[in-house]
Formats: structure tokens, sequence, C-alpha cells
């Protein structure tokens, strides 16, 4: 693989655009372990760029930070990727990312030639991603296509706009931007995937909480806020109670919450929906993730 690393790589060493490091600090890690639950040689590459651009000090925060979540977060991964290649043995052709971040599955996965992946994110994270994978010769074996947006407004336009077919299913890839959907803007990202979900479409939901309080998430806000206060939350991150909705790495890192109401909600919007609990997901793959809340699993919809 090429060198990863360049001259004036644009580094986001605060922001949300740093949890996208921070996931590739935890897939880049998988890869190296003999027993791996998936290959994602790129990640490496992010990583290696990445640090580059952080002062040490701070690197040395987000390794650890990230460490503290590997172990839900890198098995979560691997439930994705399974989610991926049961959509495409179901004849699904168009991905569409949510917060796509450092996602490489356009490259790793081997997906068909005839496939469309469809990247949203914000556009400093990929300021920094493309001219990395530029740099390390990475070809996807589909067709993959870059869109700048904020998940918050505008984003069906510029989907559009870059050739998504809305009258064929779609399986929309979430890993932890919407959590469990409860918050409005939430709402309305779910409102208007329906909108453009053919019969057949696919989504899932995370259903698991978080202590927001803990140190582990003070010590994410104030990386995210570039230590300049504790105001780095994911945007529509819900904070009452000392509760949050979701993980800034994914995986259930605290005991879930039944969300009946949210499957509720996605069959009366035109979902048929289906839990499977996290320890039915993860049983088998050799990792410690036990949960002991039944309720902490993923709530997968169907377009009906």
């Amino acid at each position: 693989m090429a060198d990863a690393t360049g001259e004036g790589d644009a580094v986001p060493v605060d922001g949300i655009a740093v949890t996208a490091i921070g996931v590739a600090v935890i897939r880049a890690r998988e890869d190296a372990r003999p027993d791996r639950l998936y290959s994602d040689p790129l990640a490496r590459a992010f990583v290696d760029a990445a640090r580059a651009g952080f002062p040490p000090e701070r690197w040395a925060r987000l390794e650890a930070l990230a460490g503290q979540f590997y172990e839900g977060r890198t098995v979560g991964v691997r439930l994705v990727d399974h989610s991926v290649q049961d959509a495409l043995d179901h004849g699904i052709r168009q991905f569409v990312l949510l917060g796509a971040g450092l996602d490489t599955r356009a490259f790793r996965m081997g997906l068909p030639p005839d496939t469309v992946v469809f990247e949203l994110d914000l556009p400093e994270t990929f300021a920094f991603k493309e001219p990395v994978l530029e740099r390390a010769g990475a070809v996807p074996s589909c067709t993959r296509r870059v869109i700048p947006a904020d998940l918050r407004a505008g984003w069906r336009h510029a989907l559009l706009d870059n050739g998504f077919r809305p009258e064929i299913p779609t399986q929309w890839v979430d890993e932890g931007t919407l959590g469990n959907p409860t918050e409005d803007w939430k709402r309305r990202l779910v409102e208007d995937l329906t909108a453009l979900s053919a019969v057949g479409s696919r989504f899932g939901v995370g259903r698991f909480a978080v202590d927001a309080e803990s140190p582990q998430y003070r010590e994410y806000r104030n990386l995210t806020a570039g230590d300049k206060g504790a105001g780095g939350e994911r945007a529509g991150e819900k904070r009452a109670g000392g509760a949050s909705t979701s993980g800034p790495w994914g995986g259930p890192d605290a005991p879930g919450r039944p969300t009946d109401e949210v499957e509720l909600w996605l069959r009366d919007i035109g979902w048929d929906t289906r839990f499977r609990g996290w320890n039915a997901m993860t049983a088998g793959l050799g990792r410690d993730v036990a949960q002991d809340d039944p309720g902490v699993g993923t709530v997968f919809a169907t377009r009906r």
C-alpha cells in the first residue's frame, strides 16, 4: 500500500469528524488481529494520516478513548457488514451510508460492480478522507459516489442530484447517527428516507442507551469540542437525566432501553419491523460483549 501520509492533510482534530477517526483506530486494531472479524487494511492508512496532524498528547487521548469503545464498536462493524451482505443476497444494489465517516465497505467487501454506494457526510470528513484514499491507490469494486452534505438539512436533493434512484430498493446504512430516532431531527431524517425508499428497502435502528455523564463520554465531548467545553455531542444527541440515546462510536456500552414506540412509529409510516437482540446477533463471534438487558439490539425495518 502506498504511503498514507502527506503534506497539508486536512486532518479534523476536533468536531464530530473526530468520531470517524476514532472508528478508524478501532478498525485498524481489529484488522491487525489474527482472529479479526473483518479485514480493513485502509483503516491503517487513515490512522497514520490522522496521527500526523494531531498533537501527540491529543492523539494519545484519542487512542485511549477508542480503546474504551473497542469491543462493542468492532463487533458492531461486523454486524453491519453482515446486514450489507444480506441485502446483497436479497438483490439490493443501492446503498446509502448515513454519516459515512471513513467507511471503506466500497473497497473492502468485494461489492458487485453493479452496486452503487452513496456516502453522505460533512465536507470536512471527505476533505481528509479522499486524499488518503487517493494516495493509498484505493479502487472501489463498485460505483462509489461521495456526497458532502449535512444530514440535518439539504441532503435529499444532494442525493438525488448524484444519481440516487428512489424507485429501486435501498439499504440505508447507519452506524450511530440515528440511535433511537426520538428527537425531532432524527424523526425528520427517517421520514425523508422513507419518502425515498422503494418497497423492499431496509435499514436498522439500534436499541441501546449510554450514561452520557460517564468519564468516557465526558472525554468524548471534550475531544469533539476541542476542549473548549462540553458542547461536543453529536448533532441531535439528547442529554436528559444523565442519559443519551446513542454512543459516539456505536455499540451498547450500557444497559439498553425498550423503544417500542419507535417500532410502532416505523410501522405507522410504512415499515415492517422485527427486533433482534444483541446477544443473539453476537453469539459465536468469540468476543466478550454480552449484555444483561434483553432490550439491547437492533430494530430491522423493511419498507412495505
